[in-house]
């Protein structure tokens, strides 16, 4: 038996887990990396990726941290699930995004081949040409800072 190559076409396509996580430092920026390859090459995304296989979610998130950019980090909480359809580059995946705290460690590109670039950012200067995934996972951490205040001046 032939093994066919992901081609696109709808019997070949798989839906795909890829997990992120937003790590946030002390001076509430956020560190997002600049994606070579598709989905959305171009654009800056979170740290994150392919889930393996019996991997849990929170494990894989630590897992690509170290991998891609060196940091050992802890997962604080879940902050959405993206349904990242991407049709025009035959992508489907299933993204959900953790929050995470660095523990240990200096941000660096580890996968050049993957990553242009690793920077951190202030929530009120982010890059337009944020990921799906990243633009989601942000907004729901803004959502969650909200509410945090809001409960703390009551």
């Amino acid at each position: 038996m032939t093994s066919v190559p992901n081609s696109g076409t709808a019997a070949s396509c798989h839906p795909r887990v890829g997990v992120g996580v937003l790590l946030v430092d002390e001076h509430g920026r956020v560190l997002l990396t600049l994606r070579k390859l598709p989905p959305e090459a171009g654009c800056w995304s979170l740290v994150g990726g392919k889930l393996d296989y019996l991997e849990t979610l929170q494990e894989c998130a630590v897992r690509e941290a170290r991998e891609e950019v060196s940091l050992h980090v802890s997962i604080e909480a879940l902050l959405c699930v993206t349904d990242h359809l991407l049709p025009q580059e035959s992508q489907h995946w299933v993204s959900p995004a953790y929050l995470g705290r660095v523990l240990r460690g200096e941000a660096n590109n580890c996968e050049p081949q993957k990553t242009s670039q690793v920077s951190w950012f202030a929530i009120a200067d982010l890059p337009v040409n944020l990921t799906m995934t990243a633009r989601n996972a942000i907004e729901a951490y803004k959502r969650q800072q909200k509410r945090t205040t809001l409960g703390a001046a009551r």
